[in-house]
């Protein structure tokens, strides 16, 4: 079955797999996956990442992050779906809880948070949202 939202099925995998508890989650592998995770990792929000191979296809073995056993991700959300894709300056950026969250933004300049996007002046796809 193909997915029609690669992007929010890798959010929806670790929104489950802090749910439950689990120490890693494992995704199909792709360069915007990477870079999402990238800046998760820069901010945060996961430990790491690592590729591992998931049969004949690459994959993505997501390290989950936890403070004081509670997830360091409470809430990961979707903002550009494929029917309705959202885009924002680097003035308009969405502050998410008032700058204790960010956004992922995918700009020329490659995926960003929204502090990073606001700091080289770019704007973009406004991808998801986390805190």
């Amino acid at each position: 079955m193909a997915l029609t939202d690669p992007l929010g099925d890798m959010l929806t995998r670790i929104r489950n797999g802090q749910q439950a508890k689990k120490d890693s989650v494992v995704s199909p592998a792709s360069k915007l996956r990477a870079r999402v995770l990238d800046v998760l990792q820069r901010e945060g929000y996961i430990r790491g990442y690592s590729e591992e191979a998931l049969g004949k296809h690459p994959g993505l073995r997501i390290e989950l992050k936890y403070f004081e056993g509670q997830p360091a991700i409470k809430h990961v959300a979707r903002v550009s779906k494929p029917g309705r894709r959202v885009y924002s300056g680097s003035k308009e950026l969405p502050i998410v809880r008032n700058g204790l969250g960010i956004t992922i933004v995918s700009t020329p300049r490659g995926v960003l948070s929204d502090a990073e996007a606001r700091e080289q002046n770019v704007g973009g796809e406004v991808l998801a949202e986390v805190f």
